[in-house]
């Protein structure tokens, strides 16, 4: 492990001293600049890169075993680096932290270099499971060697077709014997491999060769569509980054966010994520907690108040007592509640595989009866063929696949079968406000003048020209809605910012002050034009010459789509719609006011363990829950929801628990997915009839008549080619929506 000082900047180049942990002695300096910045890809200049052959190869080598680094362009002659990485993934302020550390440690000879061939952290596909039973694969074989003997007339061996078969059979003949042993009932798996037997031995190879090459396409469907119960472990820590800032021995090193202690002094710049819980040594600096407490306005922290694992701080720079690190923080029991979630089933329950199942043994029954009567095994055969559970199973997983598909290409990712058909089933909708029912950002949605000397136009131009270039996110909004209303912004010619307050600058030889009604008391601004009457939350005010002239009013405001959205719900679909938030009652209950939702479904000052409770007692009452939100204080309530809706642009952690994610970060989402799955719930009944009647029918005939194996192979098979077909109508209809009035 690398330790290193800050970065230390010198006539626009940065240096950066490291020192080695194994010998303790300190690595010489590598002077580099950033030449040139833009998301997702940066470069810098190294003079050492022109003639230190040594040191390009070690670099390089660490660059490219970097999992967030997509590529690495060296040129010596030019001692120029370039590299692009995942922007999605990491901020360039942390990506400039990263390059610094690994550009250091690569100056030191002693640096092991790993073999390219194995990268770190390499994770196997998920579908490459070791011994895996190619039973698709000789399934196929099966059917071709089949045909070729059969149809074709051409010389095979009957001995090589039928061990083909044999072997294909295994998985099925496995599943049956589970079924008879673990789950103590007789199976579809059963009947299928009565039915491949007695045609095998009777020679009939293309008939259980052609069923076990649907059977196993109808498995491998199926298993894509479900989600693996194995949830992957959702770290942190890894949502945090890499590196911290830690003051020890009276020098600030970066080690890795892994060996932070509790006791330790942390240092956290603007832009950076807190990576601990813990309270403020010294400085001070505004927060933005929105993700870990649904608060969309920062807030500013100073000595002795208490910081939280995962806010952003958006200016100043703070010296923290780290006293609860990794899955001790309140961030990471949010994670071990959502982890304590009880995981549900992941393959879909539907009922007509249930009922398919019910009918295993009338079948065998049937099928024994017909052979006790008749002593013709074909026709026995031909009952157990004509059970319409391959039909069920081959089609099921096709509508769910089509399905899936049709939403992907749609913007909206729908991870498994059991999502799409809790899907179907809601019939209550809790929404988080922040975020999710809202933009999550600052906005302006009013400008008042206190002086009627001045209008509101010149009140905005001044507070303006004021803010312009600060990162605030109020001062943002402030700049957005100026430039919005086309407003003409003056120059400023000094300024002052105080973190907290507001910001002090000379416009036009005038002293101008904006900001909080303490920050302009504090400047001696006569602030009787405000009384009980006309005072609100989120403002700030802008006086000139020590007089107030106006107050601007700002808010999180409501998506665009929101109104239309929540209405549809309501009026159209019928859904019960709650709302959580962690907003105090009075802010909680307007919005809800606002939207239609009752004020019995409007749960304020929610934490992240009241966000699961309420989506728990719903589901206890009876009701199929979904959760929509997009922050780490939402993922417990995510797990806990029969159904979880997140945003491609929701934390890390919330889009891992989330069963749909709405790429296009839009709410109209929700309604096409509800409509989708219930047309694939539709199509699933469709299919069902499609199915069954044939092969009940076939049935019919063939124990009243006689039916050959071959005949009955081409009904059942024939019926679940038709079914698969209709199951995958979902990509070939042009809009979900079409469906949301009929699919109820």
């Amino acid at each position: 492990m690398v330790l290193a000082q800050p970065i230390h900047k010198s006539n626009g180049k940065a240096t950066l001293a490291n020192f080695n942990r194994r010998t303790h002695q300190p690595v010489s300096k590598v002077v580099y600049s950033v030449v040139h910045t833009v998301p997702g890809r940066m470069r810098l200049r190294i003079p050492q890169l022109r003639d230190n052959t040594a040191y390009i190869q070690r670099l390089q080598t660490l660059l490219e075993v970097d999992p967030l680094i997509t590529s690495v362009r060296i040129k010596p002659a030019a001692a120029s680096l370039v590299v692009t990485y995942e922007a999605s993934q990491v901020s360039d302020a942390k990506m400039r932290s990263r390059l610094s550390c690994l550009i250091m440690t690569a100056n030191d000879a002693n640096v092991v270099l790993l073999d390219q061939k194995k990268p770190i952290d390499a994770k196997p596909k998920e579908n490459a499971e070791e011994g895996a039973w190619p039973g698709l694969q000789l399934s196929v074989v099966a059917t071709g060697l089949a045909v070729l003997g059969g149809p074709l007339g051409l010389s095979v061996p009957p001995v090589m077709v039928a061990g083909t078969i044999a072997l294909a059979t295994l998985p099925v003949f496995q599943r049956a014997i589970v079924g008879i042993v673990m789950q103590r009932k007789l199976t579809i798996d059963v009947l299928d491999f009565l039915a491949i037997v007695i045609t095998t031995v009777q020679g009939q190879f293309l008939t259980p060769a052609l069923m076990l090459s649907l059977i196993e396409i109808g498995e491998n469907i199926r298993d894509r569509t479900a989600r693996s119960s194995k949830m992957q472990t959702l770290d942190l820590l890894n949502s945090l980054g890499q590196f911290v800032w830690v003051e020890r021995g009276g020098e600030k090193v970066q080690i890795s966010i892994k060996e932070v202690k509790s006791g330790d002094t942390v240092i956290v710049y603007p832009g950076e994520q807190v990576p601990v819980d813990g309270s403020i040594l010294r400085g001070k600096a505004l927060l933005d907690e929105q993700k870990l407490t649904g608060e969309s306005v920062p807030v500013l922290k100073t000595q002795g108040q208490p910081v939280f694992a995962s806010t952003l701080v958006r200016e100043g720079s703070i010296y923290i007592l780290a006293e609860r690190v990794g899955n001790d923080t309140r961030a990471g029991q949010s994670i071990k509640l959502m982890e304590e979630a009880p995981v549900h089933d992941t393959r879909m329950e539907n009922c007509a595989i249930k009922i398919a199942e019910k009918a295993v043994l009338p079948t065998l029954l049937l099928g024994a009866g017909v052979f006790a009567i008749t002593r013709n095994a074909a026709r026995a055969a031909s009952v157990l063929t004509l059970d319409f559970a391959t039909g069920i199973r081959v089609s099921v997983p096709t509508t769910v696949l089509a399905a899936l598909t049709y939403a992907a290409r749609h913007g909206i990712l729908i991870r498994s079968g059991r999502a799409l058909e809790q899907l179907a089933e809601v019939d209550t909708i809790v929404f988080d406000k922040t975020g999710t029912l809202t933009k999550g950002e600052v906005a302006v949605i009013g400008v008042d003048s206190f002086n009627p000397e001045v209008d509101s136009d010149r009140v905005l131009a001044i507070a303006a020209a004021a803010e312009q270039r600060l990162t605030h996110p109020v001062a943002e909004a402030v700049i957005r809605y100026a430039e919005a209303q086309k407003v003409v912004i003056p120059s400023r010619s000094k300024w002052n910012y105080k973190l907290g307050l507001g910001v002090e600058a000379e416009i036009y030889g005038e002293a101008v002050y904006v900001g909080s009604e303490r920050f302009l008391r504090q400047q001696g601004v006569n602030m009787e034009a405000l009384n009980d009457n006309n005072r609100v939350n989120s403002v700030i005010y802008v006086a000139s010459h020590g007089q107030l002239l106006g107050r601007i009013r700002y808010s999180d405001i409501l998506r665009p789509e929101t109104r239309e959205v929540i209405n549809h719900l309501l009026s159209v679909e019928g859904v019960e719609v709650h709302m959580l938030t962690g907003d105090n009652q009075r802010t909680a209950k307007a919005v809800a006011a606002e939207l239609g939702i009752a004020p019995a479904n409007t749960h304020a000052e929610a934490f992240p363990e009241q966000k699961a409770a309420v989506v728990r007692e719903l589901h206890e009452q009876g009701k199929t829950v979904a959760f929509v939100g997009d922050g780490i204080n939402d993922s417990p309530a995510l797990a806990f929801a029969d159904v979880s809706v997140s945003f491609a642009h929701g934390s890390e952690i919330a889009r891992e628990t989330a069963d749909v994610v709405l790429m296009e970060n839009d709410l109209h989402g929700i309604l096409e997915a509800i409509a989708l799955a219930r047309n694939a719930k539709k199509l699933i009944r469709q299919n069902t009839s499609i199915v069954a009647i044939p092969n009940i029918a076939a049935m019919a005939i063939a124990v009243l008549f006689g039916l050959n194996p071959l005949g009955a192979t081409v009904v059942n098979n024939g019926s679940t080619i038709v079914a698969g077909v209709n199951g995958l109508r979902p990509i070939l209809k042009n809009s979900p929506k079409k469906a949301l009035p009929s699919a109820r």
